[in-house]
């Protein structure tokens, strides 16, 4: 793996991270996705500027976030991770949830930082 690095990515479609354009980190550095391909349950990517394997090591378990705005619309009967949490749980008979523990809402494909971006966890 010259210079390549794993990325899991947590969209519908896992190529999919590939169309947003540049990813940010949480310090906020860009990181261009030049070429995926998919491996087993993650995706093998070549990123603009990593060329050798202490580049690709220097960004092991670095999260990975994409703008909102660059997000497609979901349909009238989806929702974002981020537009759920929150809510309250309410039964069908309209009686809030009382659980005994602590819900959480919680979705494999995504999450969100409190800058209302996107999270790509690793």
């Amino acid at each position: 793996m010259r210079g390549e690095v794993r990325l899991k990515a947590f969209t519908q479609d896992p190529l999919g991270v590939t169309r947003y354009g540049p990813l940010e980190t949480e310090d906020g550095r860009r990181i261009e996705i030049e070429a995926a391909r998919p491996v087993k349950d993650m995706l093998v990517a070549r990123l603009k500027g990593v060329t050798d394997r202490d580049a690709a090591e220097a960004l092991k378990n670095i999260r990975l976030y994409v703008a909102r705005e660059k997000l497609p619309r979901p349909a009238d009967d989806e929702f974002y991770h981020a537009d759920l949490v929150g809510l309250a749980a309410v039964r069908a008979d309209a009686r809030r949830s009382a659980p005994s523990r602590p819900c959480t809402i919680s979705a494999p494909a995504i999450s969100w930082r409190s800058s209302r971006r996107l999270a790509v966890p690793r």
